[in-house]
């Protein structure tokens, strides 16, 4: 798999994973570009079930390393390098992997330090929020240029968020655009000032305090996350059951109890996540 030149990482630590205040960090850390091979979506996919395990976890943070790029895609020399079933199998565990990300039941929000493009927007895709740092590159799916099409979700997820027309401009052409441009169509929700990468994650990481214990019900946050990203993909009858079964856990919990009674007892409510 390597007669190209392509050599596969030995023991690097390609995400890195740490926690504060409620939120776990993943960072994809391969600069300059980020770009992610087979390993790095296997440490995303292990740091992804170690957040969903973790019940001190609220928040999931996903950023890229350095200042450059949030991820520039999949490696380009690994795919050159393989063969086309290895190719089918290397996209279906992503794809596993950014459903597992999609599916957990815990707000997962994107911090687009730079260039996000092609695969890089893919993985942000499946993140439930996306804020990006101003002036801090581009974003698109160019792989129409490559002679493929968006494989780790793009296709179906993009045109959830900007319809079809929109979508099939955005992947048909290969254009990149601005961080502006991609909030109007509500591919980002915010934009943030920041001078350095390091600053705008400094801003994302208070910004993602909102939702963490006592500031929110983060089990509501997460089942609310959950009753969306579930119910969108089935029809209507069907998703008004996920969301009467996801109310009644949510009544049975410790936050709902502390809600209700704050707000008859006229005071600000101390959420604990439970």
């Amino acid at each position: 798999m390597t007669e190209k030149g392509w050599t596969p990482p030995v023991g690097k630590t390609l995400v890195n994973y740490s926690t504060k205040n409620g939120v776990a960090i993943l960072e994809m850390n391969d600069p300059p570009a980020n770009t992610y091979t087979h390993e790095m979506m296997r440490q995303l996919d292990e740091a992804i079930v170690k957040a969903r395990f973790d019940d001190a976890v609220h928040v999931i943070l996903l950023t890229g390393a350095g200042d450059k790029f949030f991820s520039a895609g999949a490696n380009i020399q690994m795919l050159n390098s393989v063969t086309p079933r290895w190719k089918y199998f290397f996209c279906l565990h992503a794809n596993e992997t950014l459903n597992r990300l999609e599916h957990t039941p815990k707000l997962v929000v994107a911090a687009i330090n730079g260039h996000c493009v092609g695969g890089g927007l893919e993985i942000a895709m499946a993140a439930d929020l996306r804020l990006a740092r101003r002036n801090g590159g581009q974003i698109g799916l160019p792989e129409v240029n490559l002679g493929v099409l968006p494989g780790t979700g793009g296709t179906q997820r993009l045109v959830r968020i900007l319809g079809k027309a929109k979508a099939i401009e955005w992947m048909c052409t290969g254009a990149k655009y601005t961080f502006e441009e991609a909030q109007e169509l509500g591919v980002l929700n915010e934009i943030l000032d920041a001078k350095t990468s390091e600053e705008f994650k400094a801003q994302v990481l208070e910004w993602c305090m909102q939702f963490v214990p006592p500031n929110k019900a983060a089990k509501a946050v997460g089942l609310i996350k959950r009753s969306v990203q579930s119910g969108a993909e089935v029809p209507f009858e069907s998703a008004l059951a996920i969301e009467r079964e996801l109310q009644q856990q949510l009544f049975q919990s410790e936050d709902a109890k502390e809600g209700l009674a704050a707000f008859v007892e006229k005071r600000p409510p101390r959420f604990q996540g439970k």
